[in-house]
């Protein structure tokens, strides 16, 4: 561990914030140093759970833990609905921001976030673990070879899960005042992410929502399709994604260039933490008599040391660090990528909510 590792305090007990905690103490350079719930049993069970150390602190309440001068960042794994008022408060408090994902029900929540971020000098991340993984360098660096691969036509991503009856009668993604924006926000921003990051994060230029929405009976989103567009001719590049609670397991994204395709299966957590790899397969033709192909798919293989979220860890603590130590400004990088990715998630809300009409951007 570094000498002076960036002290984390974890605001929700949430289950993803058992598998961030642990990232957190694997990491070289961060550490637990408290944790906060809506009520001190559950933060005292959660530390006990996780096997925290006895040092980490243990708060009933998240103004607490923002009031503590021993934490350093934050990761705040609540409903969505009170991100605005947790984040805001904890940038007025100098804490830097590890906010899970969907950021805000709409940008202009956001905005207000990283308005306060930016005043304050503190970073912001999204916790889109993916991002952090060294196969998606590795996939960026094949499909922005032009000679190999040639320009991105085509996109299509899926993000799917079956839900139980369990889940989609008590999950907080089903409920309107706690995540309003259901299978849109918690699992198309995965989807819409990495459209965006296929196009090196220019908008599309028209989103439009398919009419195939399914919401329960309180309105909020359990299936949706959209599909995209940049540009205005056949040469500029379209795609599709898929996010539903009514499906079988699924994170797989599609690329197809002019001369290659890239496939991968499970680009939002790998099948396993210390390897992960994708397919592409370049200059791919019929053999004679259309019997078969002249090539298969090369499976390309990226080994890591880490697992994503250690690495997403690491990389927001080497940020933190850089402010405390030489002062610098905060990486505008990382809240650029999330401002993006939640106005196309509000073009396809709002293309839904207008009986799938297209949204211009």
């Amino acid at each position: 561990m570094a000498e002076n590792p960036i002290r984390f305090g974890i605001v929700g007990c949430a289950e993803i914030a058992r598998k961030v905690a642990r990232a957190i103490n694997s990491a070289p350079n961060s550490t637990v140093s408290a944790v906060a719930s809506r009520s001190l049993d559950k933060a005292l069970n959660f530390a006990a759970v996780n096997g925290l150390p006895e040092n980490v602190k243990v708060y009933g309440g998240y103004g607490q833990i923002l009031d503590d001068p021993c934490v350093d960042a934050v990761y705040m794994p609540l409903p969505t609905s009170l991100h605005q008022r947790w984040a805001i408060l904890a940038a007025e408090k100098k804490k830097h921001i590890l906010l899970e994902k969907p950021t805000a029900l709409d940008v202009a929540e956001l905005d207000k976030i990283l308005d306060a971020c930016e005043l304050n000098g503190v970073q912001f991340m999204d916790g889109s673990m993916w991002l952090h993984h060294p196969r998606t360098a590795k996939m960026k660096e094949v499909i922005s070879d032009t000679k190999l691969f040639g320009h991105v036509n085509y996109i299509h991503s899926t993000s799917t899960t079956s839900g139980t009856k369990q889940f989609l009668e008590e999950n907080i993604r089903v409920k309107p005042d706690l995540d309003a924006l259901g299978a849109l926000g918690d699992l198309a921003w995965y989807c819409i992410g990495a459209l965006l990051w296929a196009k090196d994060y220019k908008l599309p230029t028209q989103v439009h929502a398919l009419p195939d929405v399914t919401k329960n009976s309180a309105g909020v989103i359990l299936s949706c399709t959209a599909s995209l567009q940049w540009g205005k001719t056949s040469n500029e590049t379209s795609a599709t994604i898929h996010c539903s609670f009514l499906s079988h397991t699924s994170m797989d994204i599609a690329i197809s260039g002019a001369c290659g395709s890239l496939n991968v299966y499970d680009f939002i957590i790998p099948y396993q933490e210390t390897s992960a790899s994708f397919e592409f397969t370049s200059g791919a033709k019929f053999a004679e008599l259309h019997i078969g192909w002249n090539t298969r798919p090369e499976e390309i293989e990226v080994v890591n040391e880490l697992p994503q979220e250690a690495l997403m860890v690491a990389e927001f603590a080497r940020l933190v660090g850089a402010i405390k130590t030489t002062g610098s400004r905060p990486d505008s990088k990382w809240p650029q990528i999330s401002r993006k990715t939640q106005l196309v998630m509000d073009a396809v809300k709002k293309s839904i909510d207008n009986d799938c009409k297209p949204v211009y951007l």
